[in-house]
């Protein structure tokens, strides 16, 4: 059972001197004022990331995150 939204989870994620690909990508979520706050599941964002992510280099990145959220959740 999910818990916790990936958006919550990404922003335990967050350093603004860590310059690792997913921490940056929390850091730019954040500042995402449309981001799918609310979403748990992975189509969904990936669409949203796929039209709207334009900070986010690779859909790699989002799906590191989403991985170690998935791991977080278990």
């Amino acid at each position: 059972m999910i818990t916790m939204t990936f958006y919550r989870f990404l922003m335990t994620l967050r350093d603004p001197d860590d310059y690792s690909e997913v921490a940056q990508f929390a850091n730019n979520a954040f500042y995402d004022q449309s981001f799918p706050k609310q979403a748990t599941d992975y189509d969904s964002l990936s669409q949203y990331l796929e039209l709207n992510g334009n900070y986010l280099p690779s859909m790699t990145i989002f799906d590191d995150a989403w991985q170690q959220y998935l791991e977080k959740m278990q």
